[in-house]
């Protein structure tokens, strides 16, 4: 039987003028990638607090390898490792600096402190960078620098608080690969929020779709990709009243938009495009461009939720937000 590294029961956060996570149940398997996948503000780095223990929940239960986080959460602390979405290295020290730092804070015994410290290095492939200042290094290193740094503590679950968040591409893949590697190699047990919905799709085992505080469905991705239900068509037609016109020859709509974009989920999208376009022109419809793709998670994030995610910022936002905070408490 699958041990569980996480077990959520009915979860809540109520701050003052908002229920920030309501009701919020879940497991999570040992040795598994699980993904909290949302826009921001959906509740997702509010759950993940909570179970690190760093804000007590309004109500509701909570695990880690069966410890209660709640009546010990000093044993949760010391078995979890956490990268925040905010920058967490020190400009003004050297990589070495920053993961000795951590390793006092986590009391590693001194002994064994400089040996942990070059693991990690050599295994984040940042030996070479050592000693030099951390404000001279990428956004990708700086990222890889704060995953080793929790790692120094040879955590029993690593949690990643969007963890590519500011990257440019390359960067992106590169972590996505660590991440793998951390699960394959070592057997770590993953548990990362995200707003990218390809990062969900790529990097996770299972997903929770969090929209507003509440947990709406979890699954594999291609099994909750599979609940769409068939192929997403989308046609760009500006003929007046094609909405009904498309009601009538008994499509779907599953969204419009006011430029006269209509998705339509279809079954086998390939064979259905010359039919679908002989009958919107026998009734008096003229489509300007149709394009076929199948089920995505944001499909599957519309169906549940009844409304698109947005994708949050772009790479180059993210980045300017993180140089920024590493600029004022530098």
């Amino acid at each position: 039987m699958t041990d569980r590294a996480v077990v959520v029961e009915g979860l809540t956060k109520i701050y003052p003028r908002v229920k920030a996570v309501d009701e919020v149940s879940f497991t999570v398997d040992e040795g598994e990638i699980f993904g909290l996948l949302g826009p921001n503000g959906a509740g997702k780095t509010t759950t993940v607090r909570m179970l690190l223990t760093l804000i007590k929940p309004t109500s509701g239960r909570m695990s880690v390898f069966g410890i209660d986080g709640l009546t010990h959460p000093e044993k949760v602390r010391q078995m979890a490792g956490y990268v925040p979405q905010d920058v967490s290295v020190d400009g003004e020290l050297t990589g070495y600096e920053n993961i000795l730092m951590y390793s006092k804070l986590y009391g590693v015994p001194g002994k064994e402190r400089g040996r942990r410290i070059k693991d990690v290095l050599g295994y984040l492939d940042l030996q070479d960078r050592a000693d030099d200042m951390v404000s001279t290094y990428s956004g990708g290193m700086m990222r890889r620098l704060e995953i080793a740094q929790t790692l120094v503590n040879r955590p029993r679950i690593l949690f990643l608080d969007e963890p590519s968040i500011g990257l440019d591409p390359a960067a992106q893949r590169a972590i996505w690969e660590l991440v793998n590697r951390l699960r394959d190699e070592f057997g770590a047990t993953i548990f990362l929020t995200t707003h990218d919905m390809n990062e969900a799709d790529t990097l996770c085992d299972r997903i929770g779709i969090m929209d507003k505080g509440r947990l709406v469905i979890i699954g594999q991705p291609s099994q909750l990709k599979a609940t769409v239900g068939g192929d997403v068509l989308t046609i760009n037609s500006k003929t007046p009243d094609c909405v009904n016109k498309l009601k009538e020859l008994g499509y779907s709509i599953v969204s419009e938009s006011l430029g006269g974009q209509f998705d339509l989920l279809v079954s086998n999208g390939e064979a259905l495009i010359p039919h679908l376009l002989e009958s919107l022109k026998a009734v008096g419809v003229e489509v300007e461009a149709v394009s076929l793709k199948k089920p995505t998670l944001g499909d599957v994030f519309l169906k549940y939720t009844g409304a698109r995610m947005e994708g949050g910022e772009t790479w180059i936002e993210a980045r300017r937000a993180r140089r920024t905070f590493r600029r004022l408490t530098g």
